[in-house]
């Protein structure tokens, strides 16, 4: 009966792979199996009776309520050029530099990433703003695409992030859950600003790999990422008269009012994310962006998000119970205790695993289908819930870039000119796919990187 779980969870993996839709995938397979499972007489119905209950649970999750605010807050932003400007007033502060674009692209993609936390958003428009302009400029084909797909991704791990809104929901399901199964009744939970307080460190020091790695290709091959000229400069500076201070101050002031109020206990993620999304408004009628048009645009992508986010988690909650009625759980302990290593050797396969899927599935169908069956049983073999939450948000990143279904690498592509090749862009991305895996190592050496800001502001 427990192989049924298996081949539960394979025959989900086949039909993501046919590109049908993520929420009547989980939905429709998982439902199949169990009426397969009810004629075979392995399969109590006692298990989907309780999914009314999950549906009512996620309705009224005042977490998830934050969700369609980023992302409104998100793409308001896209649309009132704080890039545009953040990035001409960066190629002013290193466009002197060699690579000095690159490090621009990284500085900005981090400050976006802050603001917006909306991969797509990021990765199209700075593919737009600077990939037409390094390439102008004489920089690598290769090395463009990859730093500005890298830099994109880092809205998963950079507060406010969706992808961590998302991850705190599951893994404090998985820590009730775990709990639980320990026979452990706790009011202590997880919560999305733990996620938020942990990935600060990590997203900083991956920014700063990025930009190591830009300053080492300036050395090694300083063709490759040439300085700015004197009529560059003096076309950004006739072109936009925005200067540094000016364009920095809006985000930055809206990324401190968010992330502060969450960070210090001001304000819970749900209400902050109001706040961010009453901020992108004003920013957006400063910079005379507030039109119909726009608003339009935005509210419908909202819409659009959102609809697709909790479609999704209704299949997870469907696939969820299901995996459950066929012995799905104690499966993977079994085959958890049977491995060399213990705790070590659990951890290292799970983030292998889901690497391996990041080639073929979205963050959001690994977030839902793989998450909830791993994390409980890690969770009551001692490992820290908030290290294992940054830990998958970085192995996640990963599947943004990782060819052929990166979905940083399509946004890329359909804005890259015709000139870029496809292979370039995969290529490009590869370099910055290992830093991602050096991070993760780092982290695993020093879990302190993450746990200590969360235990420095909530102990």
């Amino acid at each position: 009966m427990d192989y049924l779980a298996l081949y539960l969870f394979l025959a989900v993996c086949m039909v993501l792979l046919t590109g049908f839709p993520v929420a009547f995938a989980l939905a429709g397979t998982s439902l199949a199996f169990a009426g397969m499972g009810v004629l075979l007489g392995h399969f109590d119905m006692a298990f989907l009776q309780a999914l009314p209950n999950r549906l009512y649970g996620i309705m009224t999750n005042t977490t998830l309520l934050a969700v369609p605010l980023f992302v409104f807050m998100g793409l308001m932003l896209e649309k009132s050029k704080v890039a545009e400007n953040l990035l001409d007033a960066m190629a002013l502060l290193f466009g002197r530099t060699k690579a000095g674009m690159g490090i621009s692209v990284a500085i900005v993609g981090m400050l976006l990433a802050a603001s917006t936390g909306i991969v797509g958003a990021t990765v199209v428009t700075m593919g737009l703003l600077a990939l037409p302009t390094m390439l102008k400029r004489g920089y690598s084909t290769q090395y463009s695409t990859g730093i500005i797909a890298a830099t994109g991704t880092l809205g998963q791990i950079i507060p406010p992030s969706i992808a961590l809104v998302l991850l705190g929901d599951v893994l404090s399901s998985s820590y009730q859950q775990a709990q639980l199964n320990m026979g452990i009744f706790s009011p202590d939970n997880i919560s999305v600003g733990d996620l938020f307080a942990g990935a600060m460190i990590p997203g900083f020091i991956l920014v700063l790999l990025y930009i190591g790695y830009s300053i080492g290709l300036a050395m090694l091959k300083p063709e490759s990422v040439p300085s700015l000229t004197k009529d560059d400069i003096a076309e950004i500076k006739q072109r936009r008269k925005v200067g540094p201070i000016t364009a920095l101050v809006p985000p930055l002031l809206l990324i401190g009012v968010v992330l502060g109020s969450i960070l210090f206990g001001i304000a819970t993620p749900t209400e902050a994310s109001g706040v961010g999304a009453f901020g992108a408004l004003v920013l957006a009628l400063w910079q005379k962006q507030l039109t119909l048009t726009n608003l339009q645009y935005v509210t419908q992508g909202t819409l659009k998000v959102t609809a697709m986010v909790f479609m999704i988690l209704i299949g997870a909650a469907v696939f969820s119970l299901v995996f459950r009625g066929f012995g799905g759980e104690e499966l993977i302990v079994s085959l958890f205790e049977q491995l060399p290593g213990g705790v070590f050797s659990a951890v290292l396969v799970v983030m292998l695993v889901m690497f391996l899927l990041g080639f073929i599935l979205d963050f959001i169908e690994i977030t839902f289908v793989v998450v909830p069956i791993v994390a409980p049983i890690l969770l009551m073999m001692g490992v820290d819930p908030i290290w294992l939450g940054i830990m998958i948000a970085v192995n996640l990143q990963t599947s943004f870039l990782t060819p052929p279904f990166g979905f940083a690498l399509f946004y890329l592509r359909g804005v890259a000119p015709k000139t870029v090749l496809t292979s370039d862009i995969y290529k490009g991305v590869i370099p910055f796919v290992v830093i991602q895996l050096i991070l993760l190592i780092l982290m695993a050496m020093y879990p302190q990187l993450v746990t200590w800001l969360p235990n420095e502001l909530y102990n």
